[in-house]
């Protein structure tokens, strides 16, 4: 009787962690990826901290905003025109 109980609260449990799971990913799906296209640059701060009381490391990055202008960076510097 107790082993029955512990199987049907575990998979209970379980199944409420995948629910969970699924309704989180198709929350956050389509709200948090991407920008939108324009002009200027956008910002981004990457920054690397081993722990402790150790160092790190900060970068800023400018990525354009049009889409044609960022997919030209990925052209090796031989074949830009």
């Amino acid at each position: 009787m107790e082993f029955t109980l512990i199987i049907v609260l575990s998979g209970a449990v379980l199944l409420f962690a995948v629910l969970r799971a699924a309704q989180s990913i198709r929350h956050h799906k389509d709200s948090e990826r991407g920008s939108d296209p324009g002009t200027g640059y956008h910002e981004i701060e990457a920054n690397y901290h081993s722990g402790g009381a150790g160092g790190g490391h900060s970068y800023t990055f400018k990525v354009p905003r049009d889409p044609q202008e960022y997919a030209k960076t990925f052209v090796p510097r031989k074949k830009r025109k």
